[in-house]
């Protein structure tokens, strides 16, 4: 492969709007969120648990989806024969298949025993990780191409938004489905209306227009230097922060709902309805528009966002530890927060791979990029699940907190957070801005604006 150049080789910039099909890419995300968090979400976790699967079995399901993204690494080869659209379209489609079929589980009660079924929707969710896992490497190569850099920011800060409000109505539609103590009739339907809004979605899929591939980003027929590409410097400095976030994000979701179903009174449905906050904060990162990201770069958001989460581990420890009480208002405030920053943290991540990413193996680098980022949050909730079972019932006191299972995992995460916070700083990317202009353009320059607009005349005075 030629030299690597970090430069953008997306179409320019188009005068008066978005490309054509964006709006068709949002509505896509929209019903993707509301088919796959089903499948992927508590809402599977809960049916699973209905079966009596073991905390092993939990991990694998949530593990499962992220592991399997590792075979973009292969599947990246075959984006050319195919054509991206293509690629994607047919993975999609293979996937809601499985979606459909998972469905019917919960109605073999009659015929089937518990680990008959368990086999069968493990084995549902391992066809369905593997086709989304391979179709997916043709995505973001896709919308690179499609989107002018200008208006890359924005985009994702969207496209993030959309898929956080379909994933939002899932959890609360299936808390309304499921109530308190569901039948296997109910689980059916779920998985079914999951199928259903796969296939409105790829509806909104095909009328995305395909890119054609390049032969700048096609390559050549030579081996992958997969070696190389991973010492490219900016793609490299970019990798270790995807990894260390993986590692500290990893957990956090599936342990603070252990928490709150272990350490306090909160029943299943309430917990549901209070972890889908979390989403919201997800959508309320519209707040944060996405040109920004394109004005002032993706280093000075990341470093934002990464001190933010340093204040809601710390939250979390202060719960933990005894300090203050698991108040509802409290916890509904920091999954909030937790998920305009997860978000944010997200929305940085992918514009600035765009940006660095070379388009001379394009296909190969997001594959790897990718890969990174899945197979770290795949094996993180594991690594973590091992030391709270590990530290298991110990518990002491020190510095005024009680130190326990939960305390220590959230005192790590936070540890892991200051990591990344440094190496954030170490981003490589000439055009950002610092940390000091993205705080003047939230904290004042953007508050004035606002005053400006409600209360013009204050400015005449």
């Amino acid at each position: 492969m030629a030299e690597l150049k970090s430069i953008s080789s997306a179409p320019p910039s188009v005068p008066g709007g978005y490309p054509p099909g964006l709006y068709d890419a949002w509505r896509f995300a929209i019903y993707n969120g509301l088919s796959f968090q089903i499948v992927l979400g508590s809402p599977m976790i809960l049916y699973a648990k209905t079966l009596h699967a073991s905390a092993t079995v939990l991990g694998i399901i949530v593990g499962m989806m992220p592991l399997l993204v590792i075979f973009q690494l292969p599947a990246a080869h075959y984006i050319e024969r195919v054509g991206y659209k293509r690629f994607v379209l047919s993975g999609w489609g293979t996937r809601t298949m499985f979606t459909f079929a998972m469905a019917l589980v919960p109605l073999s009660t009659a015929f089937l025993d518990q680990t008959t079924r368990l086999v069968l929707i493990l084995t549902g969710l391992f066809g369905f990780n593997l086709v989304r896992g391979i179709a997916s490497c043709a995505w973001l190569p896709w919308i690179t191409s499609l989107v002018p850099d200008s208006l890359r920011g924005r985009y994702v800060a969207r496209d993030a938004a959309m898929s956080n409000l379909g994933s939002f109505l899932t959890v609360i539609v299936s808390a309304v489905c499921l109530g308190e103590s569901p039948h296997p009739w109910q689980y059916a339907v779920i998985f079914t209306f999951s199928a259903a809004m796969g296939l409105v979605s790829l509806v909104y899929l095909r009328r995305v227009p395909d890119v054609p591939i390049t032969e700048t980003e096609r390559g050549s027929n030579t081996a992958v230097p997969w070696l190389a590409m991973l010492r490219h410097p900016p793609f490299r400095k970019l990798l270790r922060l995807v990894v260390v976030w993986s590692v500290a994000y990893g957990g956090i979701t599936a342990f603070t709902v252990a928490y709150l179903k272990s350490e306090t009174d909160m029943s299943d449905g309430k917990i549901l309805l209070v972890t889908s906050v979390a989403f919201l904060g997800g959508l309320g990162s519209l707040w944060f528009p996405g040109h920004r990201l394109d004005r002032l770069g993706c280093k000075p958001v990341l470093t934002f966002a990464l001190g933010i989460w340093l204040l809601i581990l710390a939250a979390w420890i202060a719960l933990a530890g005894g300090v203050l009480a698991p108040l509802l208002m409290l916890v509904l405030l920091i999954q909030f927060l937790m998920g305009l920053f997860a978000a944010l943290m997200s929305i940085g991540l992918s514009r600035l791979a765009m940006a660095v990413i070379p388009p001379m193996g394009r296909n190969h680098f997001f594959a790897l990029y990718s890969v990174f980022a899945n197979v770290t949050l795949g094996l993180a909730p594991i690594g973590w699940g091992l030391l709270i079972d590990a530290v298991g019932g110990w518990h002491g006191r020190w510095a005024g907190l009680n130190w326990n299972q939960y305390s220590i995992f959230f005192a790590l995460a936070l540890a892991v957070f200051c990591l990344g916070l440094v190496l954030a700083g170490k981003l490589h990317e000439p055009r950002a801005a610092s940390l000091d202009t993205l705080l003047t353009e939230i904290l004042v320059t953007t508050p004035r604006r606002l005053w400006s607009r409600f209360w013009p005349g204050d400015r005449a005075a």
